[in-house]
């Protein structure tokens, strides 16, 4: 746990999960460079009496500061809503002090001051701002925040061209500020939002399938070439069992399951709203129209899966948490799975080579085997014993 100073007080913060190990803070430069601004530091305060939404707060460290303000937050990742409720508890404001949004939901009526966090994904950034715009007015106090190396010529084009005239700030501990005056004549056109496209060939049940695609999801506009690599080494079951699509993106490996085997059970579970949502149109376009098959879930992974009640977990980790590359999701997954698998039950994983994820699951499973290989990827299969 660390502690940011603002001016609206010192907050101690964390991320969600709490990790007393983990190195990694709550927040950043281009956090703190924000709150500066907001607070006339460097020049005059920003007026913060009207609807102040926060998009893209990525533990809730911007929240939590400006909770005196009943902040609207909205954030694609439901780990980061995790993190800003208890940031928020911590300090005394309450979860009651700021209105809690995915980007799935209605954003407000009416913004008078926009916050932006520079998310990785570009898509997410775009979809968000044409989504946000209408309720934007000449009054607007438009600021986005990120680090250097997060800011491009791109991101400016998008909040010149869906918000108005923008410009950026000097660059204070490789952290910038992007300045925008919303112009309500500009028309920025639709939003390109989802994208669909059709699966390949060759990659078993799901070949030549549309699969939609909500913003900010991995690899929106094509299939990545490790779930490819994992479509093609599905185990091949059949009966009645539980199958929970992990980290499910656009759930096409879920649905790959599925239509393998019609008397499964799909959950699929991501902790973006995005992938979710993506995960459930694709799935109610080619295997479930009326419901009963599946669910999908926003969340923290199994954790709110019953203790032994799963028969396979497939899953395709992610490596990075925002820009940061580590493996700690990725064995938190797996503990997880191995936590919701009965006796006998497979995880079965896709990874980089280099990963070295047999290690890892020989350490919670007792054993690994490999499954695939090629050059860049493998696909491995550990198995709850009765004993594990």
């Amino acid at each position: 746990m660390n502690r940011l100073t603002t001016s609206w007080g010192a907050f101690d913060l964390t991320r969600f999960p709490e990790n007393p190990s983990d190195p990694l803070r709550a927040w950043d430069a281009a956090d703190e460079y924000l709150l500066r601004y907001l607070a006339g530091t460097d020049g005059d305060p920003v007026d913060l009496s009207g609807t102040v939404v926060v998009v893209g707060d990525r533990w809730g460290a911007i929240t939590t500061a400006l909770a005196g303000h009943g902040p609207v937050q909205i954030t694609d990742s439901f780990l980061g809503q995790e993190a800003t409720r208890a940031n928020l508890t911590r300090s005394g404001a309450g979860t009651g002090a700021a209105r809690m949004l995915s980007t799935r939901d209605t954003p407000p009526e009416r913004i008078d001051v926009l916050l932006v966090r520079v998310p990785k994904s570009l898509a997410l950034l775009e979809d968000q701002l044409h989504r946000l715009a209408p309720a934007l007015h000449p009054g607007t106090a438009v600021v986005g925040t990120g680090m250097v190396k997060e800011i491009h010529t791109s991101t400016l084009e998008l909040f010149e061209r869906i918000v108005g005239p923008t410009r950026t700030s000097l660059a204070v501990k490789k952290a910038r500020l992007i300045l925008s005056a919303p112009d309500p004549e500009r028309d920025p056109g639709p939003s390109p939002w989802p994208l669909r496209y059709d699966l390949p060939g060759g990659i078993g049940p799901v070949s030549g399938l549309r699969v939609t695609n909500h913003a900010g999801i991995f690899c929106a506009d094509r299939l990545d070439i490790g779930t490819r690599f994992l479509l093609a080494n599905l185990p091949r079951r059949s009966g009645p069992e539980e199958v929970v699509d992990l980290g499910c993106g656009n759930g096409v490996v879920g649905l790959a399951a599925a239509l393998d085997n019609p008397r499964a059970r799909v959950t699929f579970v991501d902790e973006s709203y995005q992938a979710v949502a993506s995960a459930e149109e694709t799935f109610r376009t080619h295997a479930d129209p009326g419901g009963g098959r599946a669910r999908f879930l926003a969340g923290d992974g199994l954790a709110d899966v019953p203790p032994e009640s799963v028969d396979l977990v497939l899953n395709n980790p992610p490596f990075h948490s925002h820009r940061a590359t580590t493996d700690a999701t990725a064995r938190r997954m797996f503990l997880q799975a191995r936590a919701a698998l009965r006796p006998g039950g497979e995880l079965r994983v896709v990874g980089n080579r280099h990963l070295g994820y047999h290690v890892t699951l020989r350490r919670i499973f007792g054993n690994c085997e490999l499954v695939a290989g090629n050059p860049k990827f493998v696909v491995l299969r550990a198995r709850r014993h009765a004993a594990a």
